[in-house]
């Protein structure tokens, strides 16, 4: 289903490190995730630039293995899935909303997939840009599941109404971490944690199965509407052991995991991003698309200036 037999396992391995044995296991499934994470960028840029986001395999894997450049959620999780049908595992894909403490009924365009594994079920978060490093599990019921993994905590639970009339799960993060206050997969809100426990609903998600063409259709509108913040807007995302880089437009902020130390947080002007994006976010672009991203990113300067 998900075109592993055009995949070119040993490229993608070799690029995320991964040196296990090519077999399903919970160890390879963290192994894996990790590396994917880790190795491989997040970035709006062709959503941005473009309008055209490409999800075919031989794309995917040029671009975000042999071409060192970034791509988002879509994207991450048809690579992702393609490897792990090459391991065999048993998976579905699912859609979630991103919330990120918002009260607003967002759409269900972030994508993610559920590992089914000794009678286990594990999340694989892959494609968030702030990812969690490795796959967390479902534990039925409201307790749910909590963990750390290099500083970063999350929490994974059960709700029996996760939308009206629907029953789901949601992934919660501590409301004061790097990404609290945006939604829309991204995009700025000011609407409060949304947990009353200091903890913030960072997405949530049915168990319905999606496909790729749901995976097409929910891509179309992520890279061309102008209802999606990532069709007009640079965003870019680094997760690694402890430490977080995120840039906003022109806006760059690095945090660390437990908020322990505060944001440091820097404008750019626009000739100084693509510089960022390799030295920072490990993002490598022609010198025509750098030229039309500075262009792109004065432009939407400009008109910000003029509307305020």
């Amino acid at each position: 289903m998900w075109n592993s037999e055009a995949l070119d396992l040993d490229a993608y391995l070799k690029k995320t490190g991964y040196e296990g044995p090519r077999e399903p296991s919970l160890e390879a499934l963290r192994a894996l995730h990790r590396g994917h994470v880790l190795e491989l960028r997040w970035s709006t840029v062709d959503a941005m630039l473009h309008h055209d986001v490409p999800l075919d395999l031989s794309s995917l894997q040029d671009k975000l293995v042999a071409g060192g450049r970034g791509g988002y959620c879509f994207e991450h999780v048809s690579l992702f899935a393609a490897v792990l049908e090459a391991f065999g595992f048993e998976f579905f894909a699912v859609q979630g909303r991103v919330v990120m403490g918002s009260e607003k009924m967002l759409p269900a365009t972030h994508a993610l997939l559920v590992v089914e594994l000794d009678g286990r079920r594990w999340l694989c978060d892959v494609g968030f840009g702030a990812s969690m490093l490795e796959p967390v599990e479902l534990v039925p019921g409201g307790a749910g599941s909590e963990v750390e993994q290099d500083g970063w905590r999350y929490r994974l639970r059960e709700r029996a109404e996760i939308t009206p009339g629907a029953r789901g799960w949601e992934l919660l993060q501590p409301a004061s971490g790097p990404e609290a206050g945006r939604d829309g997969d991204g995009a700025a809100n000011g609407d409060g944690d949304g947990d009353g426990d200091g903890w913030m609903v960072r997405h949530n998600f049915t168990l319905t199965p999606q496909y790729p063409v749901d995976f097409r259709a929910s891509n179309h509108f992520v890279a061309t509407s102008s209802h999606s913040p990532f069709s007009h807007r640079l965003y870019v995302q680094r997760v690694l052991p402890g430490t977080l880089h995120i840039l906003d437009e022109l806006r760059l902020t690095t945090s660390t995991a437990g908020g322990g130390l505060p944001a440091v947080t820097r404008d750019l002007e626009p000739a100084e991003v693509p510089g960022v994006l390799a030295e920072t976010f490990g993002i490598q672009q022609s010198e025509e698309e750098a030229r039309l991203l500075v262009a792109r990113l004065a432009a939407n300067a400009a008109a910000s200036r003029a509307s305020a």
